[in-house]
């Protein structure tokens, strides 16, 4: 599979990348994605909930009524959990909600992920992308030669770039993201996924 390289505004160079077909040519495993894709939103979870339990809490250790004869049900300390300002029954603690996930899993699913894009057209290879200083508006420029400065994008680079990812900071729906961190959810969440010449080996390699 051939993909044209563009330049940044959008026009072809007359040179192309090669996509092997038993990567992304084959059906999208959709199980793998969703597997993937729910292990990266469980680990986002910051997972720091607490509340104060009956021995967490600061009162009165007093049996606060006699055993018997009152009519109603027994209570032993103004902690309980039934009590007004009593601590929690079974009260959220702090936990991970990180899920494993097998490498290989790992990889099907952002195989799957781009081979779905790639069906659907929604990729696009340009040249490596480079800014002289920090500037939103050249970063608008380029999406816009893209038709997506209104709509979902994710740019993918083959090394960290400073200036790009500075540049696509303040632009809503715009993803900058280099070929090591590429992941699953990104992927699929995109609109339009734009690859950056560079990253092409390093996608391909990571998937082999």
């Amino acid at each position: 599979m051939k993909l044209e390289v563009l330049n940044i505004s959008g026009d072809a160079t007359g040179r192309s990348v090669e996509l092997p077909d038993n990567l992304f040519g084959g059906e999208p495993n959709e199980h793998a994605v969703y597997l993937a894709v729910k292990a990266y939103l469980a680990a986002q979870r910051q997972g720091t909930h607490k509340a104060k339990e009956k021995g967490e809490i600061t009162a009165s250790t007093k049996k606060i009524k006699r055993q018997k004869g009152t009519g109603t049900a027994r209570a032993g300390s103004v902690k309980s959990g039934t009590m007004r300002g009593g601590g929690r029954m079974f009260g959220p603690r702090p936990r991970k909600y990180n899920q494993k996930l097998n490498k290989k899993v790992k990889v099907v699913a952002r195989r799957s992920a781009l081979a779905s894009k790639l069906a659907s057209g929604q990729v696009k290879v340009v040249e490596n992308l480079n800014f002289d200083a920090p500037a939103t508006k050249n970063y608008v420029n380029f999406l816009s030669s893209f038709d997506c400065a209104n709509a979902k994008s994710l740019l993918v680079t083959g090394d960290y770039n400073a200036n790009v990812l500075l540049s696509s900071r303040n632009v809503q729906k715009a993803g900058v993201v280099t070929a090591d961190n590429l992941n699953t959810y990104e992927v699929m969440n995109s609109g339009t996924l734009i690859i950056s010449e560079g990253a092409v080996e390093k996608i391909v390699a990571s998937l082999s």
